[in-house]
């Protein structure tokens, strides 16, 4: 059983290696069903250090990862923890090897509450044997103190946004007794001031000793936080280098074995009359008087911090949640959207920012994923889905977003994180939208597909969709969008043209 530790001294352990390593991985091989996800790999993390994982989506990055966490098993290969090798058969077994890791998908119990979720398995007892809930509750305001986090440990981890619950995710994994901890695309939810947070947390972490291992597909982050990286690509290694050392095209290059030119290819399109026109919308307790217009062939970029209610308001649009009040204007006429189904009746799609809870059907195959939003559609006669047509145009956007799996029929529990959403992007951009709703499009995706991904919204605005584009990353936003509307607190605090719009000019909106 995990030993239990009080905060205090959770918080100020220091490993008691002192050898040039603390975790290595020497010729890993793992192998699934038609795919060879890593061949004969390797990685050195040293004590005290930031560890960066590079890669494209389906590179390995994850694997290598759930191998040390101990969610799979290598078919060959040596993991060693402080100089010795390390036999580990469950997740349980590297936590108490001192290994602990924070998942890209996020794994919290909804229904249970923040405390709750942080202590499992590890709750304190009282002298009967039952679980002292105030201790609980006193253990994780203290950890949440020592890692700033503003969260009410009685709080329900189901009445979370998808930022809040990640900082869950980082003060659990930090509550352990851990020397190597394991960060899974860690930022792929929060906004910029939510990552200034735990870069401040990871540097605490260093300077305590602890090996940290960061996997991101944020360039930006690199320089600022990783002191070594390691590529990976399509499940081989390709180098080691020391981030001071390497430049950010360097980089990609050994990510892609190409060189991306233009990261955000957007063009002048031609902007047509207002398709969505949206009036005082009101969700109480969540976003208030929500007003904007939406033009054909405009992309509005939607900026703002976690708790702000941009994703709300989108989930509001696309009837998802409706609103408690306000109007919805498509094509000049008022239009009542109580559910998914009226709004898609009326030219709209939308990417739910979460994929495995709002999103991906984990245990259906590719092509079932991506041609479910067609099954009331036009691809359907006479009771009878037009599969040779929807299958061809499945394989070419499938294609074209570069999904990395043996065939469509690969379930997508077995693709990366980053190859699930673009098979979402896929399923939606098969809908032919005229209004496109986009939470968060690039998160957790490698830099070669954001490009690719970045330049089909531009093709869609050029072709008269209107495009409402959610992002917690600035430099996305700015290089997107026409317009970008600013929320803080549930309300519309600014909006602002492209040629006016800049970081400080947006984080002041934000945070007003």
């Amino acid at each position: 059983m995990t030993k239990m530790l009080d905060t205090q001294e959770q918080l100020g352990h220091r490993p008691k290696f002192t050898g040039e390593f603390i975790l290595e991985v020497d010729r890993v091989r793992k192998e699934f069903p038609g795919v060879v996800a890593l061949d004969e790999v390797q990685l050195r993390v040293r004590p005290g250090t930031v560890h960066a994982l590079m890669g494209e989506n389906g590179a390995g990055k994850s694997t290598l990862m759930k191998i040390i966490a101990g969610v799979y098993t290598p078919d060959r290969g040596e993991v060693r923890f402080a100089g010795k090798p390390l036999n580990i058969q469950t997740p349980l077994d590297a936590l108490n090897s001192g290994i602990a890791m924070i998942h890209q998908e996020l794994n919290l119990m909804n229904t249970m509450t923040v405390a709750e979720n942080i202590w499992i398995r590890r709750e304190p007892r009282n002298g009967f044997g039952l679980i002292n809930h105030n201790q609980m509750e006193r253990q994780t305001q203290e950890l949440f103190d020592r890692l700033n986090i503003r969260l009410k440990p009685q709080s329900m981890v189901g009445d979370l946004t998808v930022a809040e619950k990640q900082m869950v995710e980082i003060a659990k994994a930090v509550s352990y007794n851990s020397d190597v901890l394991i960060m899974d695309e860690p930022t792929s939810a929060i906004t910029e001031s939510e990552v200034e947070h735990l870069f401040a947390i990871i540097r605490d972490l260093k300077a305590r000793g602890i090996g940290i291992v960061y996997i991101t597909h944020k360039m930006s982050e690199l320089f600022e936080i990783a002191d070594e990286l390691t590529v990976f690509r399509d499940g081989q290694y390709i180098g080691t280098v020391d981030a001071a050392d390497v430049t950010r095209d360097e980089i990609i290059k050994m990510m892609v074995g190409r060189e991306i030119t233009d990261m955000f290819p957007k063009v002048d399109c031609p902007i047509g009359d207002v398709i969505l026109e949206v009036q005082d919308l009101t969700l109480p307790g969540t976003f208030e008087n929500i007003s904007f217009t939406l033009r054909r062939g405009e992309i509005l970029g939607v900026a703002g911090l976690v708790g702000s209610g941009r994703s709300n308001v989108a989930e509001a649009i696309f009837g998802v949640t409706p609103a408690a009040s306000g109007t919805i204007w498509i094509d000049g006429e008022v239009v009542d959207v109580t559910s998914p189904g009226v709004a898609m009746d009326h030219g709209m799609a939308f990417l739910t920012e979460d994929r495995k809870e709002t999103g991906c059907f984990l245990i259906l195959d590719c092509l079932e994923n991506i041609q479910m939003a067609l099954l009331t559609r036009d691809k359907v006669k006479a009771g009878f889905v037009q599969q040779r047509e929807v299958t061809a145009l499945a394989e070419e956007l499938a294609k074209t977003l570069r999904v990395k799996t043996p065939n469509l029929q690969e379930r997508v529990e077995n693709l990366s994180g980053g190859n699930q959403q673009k098979l979402l992007i896929a399923r939606w951009l098969l809908t032919k939208p005229r209004i496109l709703i986009l939470d968060e499009p690039t998160r957790g995706i490698d830099v070669g597909a954001k490009s690719e991904i970045h330049r089909l919204i531009t093709e869609l605005a050029g072709q008269g969709v209107a495009v409402l584009m959610i992002s917690s990353e600035l430099p996305e936003v700015l290089g997107m969008s026409d317009r970008v509307m600013v929320m803080h607190e549930g309300r519309v605090s600014g909006v602002l043209d492209r040629s006016e719009a800049n970081q400080v000019r947006i984080m002041d909106l934000a945070s007003q």
